[in-house]
């Protein structure tokens, strides 16, 4: 069980506002500073301490890995999971019978510009509909099919939360031959994410939400049978086996996943969000998701009891603790709620609430209470 007192006791911001909006960006917690101290202090005093600050990256990779149940070698560093989806995307040749793109309706829309950007390159993209805020398993059927490159698919909606089953996808893709990716940034830290049980190809997601980071770094998983055959045309120094060799002329490409590298990683944000995703394996990962199970489902329930619209009701496979609320002038509404301390997510028609392991169920109710008052005529 988890000691909220002493997990609040590390995060500052609570002691005069309510977040609610780790579907956007986490709240700073005494570890992170400290890592983004520990950083600037290096920089400062040594100037320059490539070694140590390489070892930082590759701890947070490894922290990512261990999160996610992958070995270290079977991640990139990466900038963002936009230049993930990117990055996968350039290793695809779609000048084959194989050129098709199945992309779901949830997706976060950074991905769905991705995969449309390789429509030039011979891509075709089809898209499964969400219906009624969820992408059902069985939706896939029709889209893929021999002629599938690879499926897109998020793991937690970002509109509202709610969970696909990644493996029963990853499944029909395999079946037709084709290869999955899937976008974890709405579900890592807040929901398991395991990429052996769901068999899937790439996973990538940030740290900035409920992994408890910042900006700038993210990570993507490779599965390690397909690292050898990939050559993304998105590529840079550190996506090679000898960087420090400082040859222009060879494209010698690293043995393990971070071929799919760039350029010189984040690192600043390297510090910052190892230290936040340590921060939740320390806690306690399966306490931490034991506490947002129960929050999610307090805060539909009760976000229901108080006669507010759930964007996308119908979850079969679960959600996180975000949840949409479907309001008029969603953006209005967050800065109604932020003059009164919660601080919210508005994302198109819905506002979202997104409590994490440090809160608790009087925070979630307080903050639906402020939604119902502002989200009123």
């Amino acid at each position: 069980m988890l000691d909220l007192e002493a997990i609040r006791a590390r995060i500052p911001i609570l002691r005069h506002a309510i977040p609610m909006n780790n579907c956007s960006q986490a709240p700073q917690s005494d570890a992170t500073r400290a890592a983004a101290e520990e950083y600037l202090r290096s920089w400062n005093e040594d100037g320059m301490d490539w070694t140590r600050w390489m070892d930082e990256v590759v701890a947070a990779r490894a922290e990512f890995a261990d999160l996610i149940n992958a070995r270290v070698d079977e991640v990139a560093a990466v900038s963002s999971v936009s230049h993930a989806t990117s990055v996968v995307a350039s290793a695809l040749d779609f000048r084959t019978d194989r050129n098709v793109i199945v992309a779901s309706g949830a997706e976060f829309p950074t991905v769905g510009h991705v995969w449309l950007a390789q429509r030039p390159l011979g891509a075709e993209v089809r898209w499964v509909t969400a219906r009624d805020g969820v992408v059902e398993p069985a939706d896939y059927l029709a889209h893929i099919d021999g002629r599938t490159r690879i499926v897109s698919a998020a793991h937690a909606y970002f509109l509202n939360g709610a969970l696909q089953d990644i493996g029963a996808v990853a499944r029909v893709a395999h079946e037709r031959g084709a290869w999955i990716f899937v976008d974890a940034y709405q579900s890592a830290g807040v929901a398991p994410v395991d990429v052996k049980a769901m068999d899937v190809d790439f996973l990538a997601s940030g740290t900035l939400k409920f992994l408890m980071g910042t900006p700038g770094i993210a990570f993507l998983y490779v599965r390690p049978d397909l690292i050898a055959g990939l050559e993304p045309r998105v590529t840079g120094w550190f996506g090679r086996a000898s960087p420090f060799a400082f040859d222009a002329t060879r494209l010698d490409w690293s043995a393990t996943a971070a071929r799919l590298e760039a350029g010189t990683p984040a690192i600043f944000s390297a510090y910052v969000s190892r230290a936040g995703m340590r921060l939740l394996r320390e806690t306690g990962r399966d306490e931490v998701y034991a506490h947002c199970r129960q929050l999610g489902e307090h805060i539909e329930r009760e976000g229901a009891r108080l006669g507010l619209q759930v964007h996308g009701g119908h979850a079969p496979f679960g959600r996180t603790t975000s949840t949409g609320f479907i309001v008029p002038d969603a953006h209005t509404v967050e800065d109604r709620l932020r003059a009164r301390g919660v601080i919210a997510s508005a994302r198109g028609p819905v506002v979202r609430l997104a409590p994490h392991f440090y809160s608790t169920f009087d925070d979630v109710d307080r903050a639906l209470r402020a939604l119902r008052d502002e989200a009123g005529p």
